[in-house]
C-alpha cells in the first residue's frame, strides 16, 4: 500500500520549503511537494522519479526509480459505483450511467462496473426506479387537473409489490397551459385513479412522488378517485378542487379502496410546510399556480376547513405535520386518507435501489446532475449519495453539465471533485445534443487524474 510519498533522507536538507496535500481523490495518499528535488522513496514501491524520461539521465537509473507494472496494476479499481440521476431534457440517469461507466472502462477496463441511477423524488423518479428495479412503465388512463382524460405513465418495479406514481404525471402544473391555471378547480382525482389501476394489478407499497403539483385541493380528489364521499351540508358530493372545500361538511369513508388499509404508502416531500397558514399550501405555492390574493385567502380557509373536518371524521390530524402542505395539500390528505410517511425524497429512491448495500467493497462512486450548484446540497441525490459514501470512507467524484453559483459547497457534503462536461465553447443545445460522449469524456479524464496521482 502507497501509503507515503517523501524524499530520500539525503535529499531532505533542500526541501527547505514543503507544502503537504492530501489527495482528495486517494485519501490514503500524501505527497510532499517541495521546492527542489527529483527522487522519492516509498515504503512500499521504492524509489521513482518524478523526471524519468528526462534526456541525459541515465536509462539504468531512471529504470530502477519507476514502480513496477505489478505494483501499478495493485491500485487498479476494482468496484466503481455510477449514481447518476438523469440530465434534464437530455438523458436518463441510467444513460448517463452507462456513459460514465464507458469512460471508466478505458482506464480501468477490468473493474466492476456498478450502474445504480438515483432521483430525488421530482423529475426522473419514475424512470430511474424502474431502470435500477428491472422494471416496467406502464400506462392507463386518469383525468388531468380539469378532469379530462389523458395517457398516464406509473412505474411497476422489478419487485412484484411496488408501484411508482408520479403525481405531476396527472396533476401536474406542466399539463396546463398558462391561462388554464386554475388552482381553485384543479383536482387530484387522476392521483387517485393511477393509485386504484395498481391496487387491481397487486401492487401493495407506492413511492409516490408529488413536486410539480397544478393542484390544491388537500388531495381531495384523490380520496374521491379511491371511494371517499365529501359531502356539504345537504348530502350532495362536492364538486373537483380546492374552493369547494370551504363547503365541506362532512366526510363518507365507508366506500374507501380497503386494500389501501394493508398498503405502504412512501411520499416523497422535500418541503416541510404545513396545511394551513402563511407557510401553509396556499400561501406559499398557490401564486405559482395561478392563484390571486384573494384567492390564496380563499383556498386557505377551505383547507383549513378540510383540516378540521378530516381530524373529526377520519381521526386524524394532520395540518401541522410538516410536509401537509406539499402539493397543494396532498401530502395531508394522503396522511389522513391512507396512512401515508412523508420522507425525503432522496431518501426513498436510495433505499429503493438498495444503494447501501451495493457500495459494500466499492473504490470509487461517480455522482452526477445537469448542473452542481448552490442547491446540490438541499435534499438532492448527488449529495444524499455522497454523504453515504463518506460513511463508508469512499471517495467520490460529480459530473455535471455545468456548474453554477455555490458548486463548492457539495465539497463538505460528501463530493470530493467535481468535472463539468463542457470545456471549451458550446452552445446549450449542441451540449445537450452531445451529452453521452461528453459524459463519457468527462468520466475518462477523471479518472486518468486519479490514475495519474495513484501511480
Amino acid at each position: 500500500m502507497l501509503d507515503t510519498l517523501r524524499p530520500e533522507p539525503e535529499r531532505r536538507s533542500r526541501c527547505e520549503r514543503q507544502t503537504q496535500i492530501q489527495v482528495l481523490l486517494c485519501p490514503n495518499v500524501s505527497l510532499v511537494v517541495c521546492s527542489d528535488f527529483e527522487r522519492f522513496h516509498t515504503s512500499a514501491v521504492g524509489s521513482f522519479d518524478l523526471h524519468a524520461g528526462t534526456p541525459g539521465r541515465d536509462d539504468n537509473e531512471i529504470a530502477a526509480c519507476r514502480p513496477s507494472p505489478a505494483h501499478l496494476y495493485s491500485f487498479a479499481m476494482k468496484k466503481i459505483v455510477f449514481a447518476p440521476q438523469g440530465f434534464k431534457e437530455s438523458l436518463t440517469g441510467i444513460e448517463i450511467a452507462r456513459a460514465m461507466a464507458q469512460g471508466a472502462r478505458a482506464v480501468w477496463p477490468d473493474a466492476e462496473m456498478v450502474l445504480v441511477p438515483v432521483a430525488d423524488g421530482g423529475d426522473g423518479t419514475l424512470q430511474s426506479l424502474v431502470d435500477a428495479s428491472g422494471g416496467e412503465v406502464r400506462k392507463t388512463i386518469a383525468r388531468d387537473p380539469l378532469g379530462r382524460d389523458i395517457e398516464v405513465e406509473w412505474g411497476a418495479l422489478g419487485d412484484g409489490k411496488t408501484a411508482v406514481i408520479e403525481m405531476a404525471r396527472s396533476s401536474g402544473l406542466a399539463l396546463l397551459n398558462l391561462d388554464e391555471r386554475d388552482p381553485l378547480r384543479a383536482s387530484t382525482y387522476g392521483v387517485g385513479q393511477v393509485m386504484k389501476v395498481a391496487l387491481d394489478d397487486g401492487f401493495s407499497h407506492f413511492i409516490i412522488g408529488i413536486g410539480g403539483s397544478a393542484t390544491n385541493d388537500g388531495g381531495a380528489g384523490m380520496a374521491q378517485a379511491l371511494g371517499a364521499k365529501l359531502l356539504d351540508n345537504d348530502g350532495n358530493e362536492l364538486e373537483p378542487g380546492g374552493a369547494s372545500l370551504a363547503r365541506l361538511d362532512r366526510i363518507d369513508a365507508t366506500e374507501f379502496d380497503k386494500r389501501l388499509a394493508n398498503a405502504a404508502i412512501d411520499v416523497a416531500c422535500d418541503v416541510n410546510n404545513p396545511l394551513c397558514g402563511p407557510m401553509g399550501a396556499s400561501a406559499i405555492f398557490g401564486p405559482q399556480k395561478g392563484a390571486t390574493p384573494e384567492q390564496v385567502s380563499e383556498l386557505d380557509s377551505a383547507l383549513n376547513r378540510f383540516g378540521e373536518i378530516a381530524n373529526r371524521d377520519l381521526g386524524r390530524n394532520v395540518g401541522e405535520i410538516p410536509g401537509a402542505g406539499a402539493a397543494g395539500g396532498l401530502g395531508a390528505g394522503l396522511m389522513a386518507f391512507a396512512n401515508a410517511r412523508l420522507r425525503l425524497g432522496a431518501d426513498i429512491v436510495l433505499e429503493a435501489v438498495g444503494l447501501e448495500e451495493k457500495l459494500d467493497g466499492a473504490d470509487l462512486v461517480f455522482v452526477g446532475e445537469g448542473q452542481f450548484d448552490r442547491s446540490t446540497v438541499f435534499n438532492k441525490s448527488p449529495v444524499a449519495v455522497a454523504e453515504r459514501a463518506r460513511r463508508k470512507n469512499i471517495p467520490v467524484i460529480g459530473i455535471a453539465g455545468s456548474l453554477g453559483g455555490g458548486y463548492r459547497e457539495v465539497h463538505e457534503h460528501g463530493i470530493d471533485a467535481v468535472f463539468s462536461l463542457v470545456s471549451g465553447p458550446m452552445s446549450l443545445q449542441d451540449a445537450m445534443a452531445d451529452t453521452e460522449r461528453l459524459v463519457a469524456r468527462a468520466t475518462e479524464e477523471a479518472c486518468r487524474a486519479m490514475a495519474a496521482v495513484m501511480r
